[in-house]
């Protein structure tokens, strides 16, 4: 602090988060396990969007979403098992990160309480981890000890009810848990409820309570699946996997509270059914919203209206590959890694800055079965 006496405390956290942005970052890849993917794999990134490839840094069983402790040294993992020990239920895992090779040395595992975790979330404070279950249809909070390993669960809560779709909206899907900008609130997509639903959240205690109001709805069948807030902690948008569509929030960080403000489709108008979409991401600027079509094989570009929080459609872009199932944009802001989960490949864009749009670079990175990327600074 003293080599910045006359910088406000605001202006020295955008010093600070320009110059990790502007280092360079390993990038992990979070990949169903099979016949060519093995656990997790890295790439090393340079900050003018190079890459050389690292290889497998740690061998574990469908890794498929993964979260970062915010002082880079631990990784966190879920793991899209059946069983875990002598439990019918998923795991989650914690690694060590060597900030200066990239390779991962496991530290524990815990039982994410539930069948199918799909999602993973880390607070600003590397407190906790918070996890949803898809196939139990639930969520869980872990503590993080000062190792980075994982203690055992300090909550979980089975969600409970339906909604119109028979196939898909039998019973609760918990698809995404995101702890929103303000660290007060720890808000979850459930697929088969189509509910977002609200939670306090004690980070400290790893303790999670139903907020007031503890849920907002989406159209009946939509399947709500991921969620991301504006930086501002103003909006949010949550992608719907079943109609292919994106909802517009207001976001309440007082009262814990989203009120709709707008739905637009993620697809060009007079496609046909049979799409689904997945991954959604903000801008690190705050100006344009992302979502990914898997069929279609797109990700859709939107900008957001600064004061309204409103989208208007900027774009399609072709993935290159089959099924995208996540993607991820840099910490800098000027790359967007699309993962084509069916093809094996990770293509990688440019941002236009000024309009959000994306251009294809000449850097193809091959990944088996890529479903998640996240980024660590090198040390």
């Amino acid at each position: 602090m003293k080599s910045f006496p006359r910088l406000s405390a605001l202006a020295l956290a955008l010093f600070v988060s320009v110059s990790f942005a502007r280092a360079d970052h390993f990038v992990y890849f979070g990949t169903y396990t099979g016949a060519k993917s093995k656990g997790i794999y890295a790439y090393r990134m340079t900050d003018d969007g190079k890459f050389t490839r690292i290889g497998l840094v740690a061998e574990t069983a469908n890794p498929t979403y993964l979260a970062v402790h915010p002082n880079g040294k631990f990784l966190y993992s879920i793991g899209e098992v059946s069983k875990f020990g002598d439990k019918n239920t998923g795991a989650v895992s914690a690694f060590a990160v060597d900030t200066a090779s990239g390779k991962l040395t496991p530290l524990n595992q815990q039982s994410s309480g539930g069948t199918g975790p799909c999602h993973i979330d880390v607070d600003r404070a590397g407190k906790v981890v918070v996890v949803a279950n898809y196939g139990g249809g639930s969520i869980e909070a872990l503590p993080i000890k000062e190792d980075g390993s994982l203690g055992g669960p300090g909550t979980f809560i089975q969600h409970e009810g339906s909604s119109v779709n028979k196939s898909r909206q039998e019973g609760p899907h918990g698809h995404a848990i995101v702890i929103d900008p303000s660290q007060r609130f720890a808000v979850a997509c459930d697929l088969g409820l189509d509910k977002v639903l609200v939670y306090k959240l004690d980070a400290g205690n790893a303790k999670l309570t139903p907020n007031d109001p503890p849920f907002a709805t989406v159209a009946p069948g939509a399947g709500p699946r991921h969620i991301a807030f504006r930086p501002d902690g103003k909006f949010a948008y949550v992608i719907n996997e079943l109609n292919c569509s994106m909802t517009a929030f207001a976001w309440d960080s007082s009262r814990g509270a989203l009120n709709e403000v707008q739905v637009v489709s993620t697809l060009p108008d007079g496609l046909k059914k049979g799409y689904s979409t997945a991954e959604v991401y903000m801008h690190p600027n705050g100006k344009f919203v992302y979502g990914s079509n898997r069929g279609h094989d797109s990700i859709v570009v939107f900008a957001s209206d600064a004061r309204s929080g409103k989208l208007t459609l900027v774009e399609h872009q072709n993935t290159k590959g089959k099924t995208p199932r996540h993607f991820a944009i840099d910490p800098s802001g000027k790359f967007l890694l699309a993962e084509n989960q069916d093809t094996d490949n990770v293509f990688v864009f440019r941002i236009d800055q000024e309009t959000g749009k994306l251009a294809l670079t000449d850097e193809k990175l091959e990944v088996s079965a890529p479903v998640c990327a996240v980024f660590v600074p090198v040390k």
